[in-house]
């Protein structure tokens, strides 16, 4: 059983690596928002990017719903 999982180890990280970035992309994205409000405000552009900043954490976490499912299955 541990062969298996150390021959999958480098399918996990080519996975995990980009899931990382998205929630690295969240954080980014929050601090942007948060700290150019008043900004985004009078251009009127704060809901289109609090839109994005709530897709980027859907994709995120559905990303890290389908890794943990796909290890609980054994694909992965």
């Amino acid at each position: 059983m541990e062969n298996k999982n150390h021959k999958n180890l480098p399918f996990r990280i080519t996975w995990i690596i980009p899931n990382v970035f998205m929630y690295t992309l969240f954080i980014w994205v929050a601090f942007f928002i948060f700290r150019n409000i008043d900004g985004l405000r009078d251009i009127n552009r704060l809901g289109i990017y609090v839109l994005f900043w709530m897709l980027t954490l859907g994709v995120a976490l559905f990303g890290s719903y389908r890794i943990w499912s796909w290890i609980k299955q054994g694909r992965l």
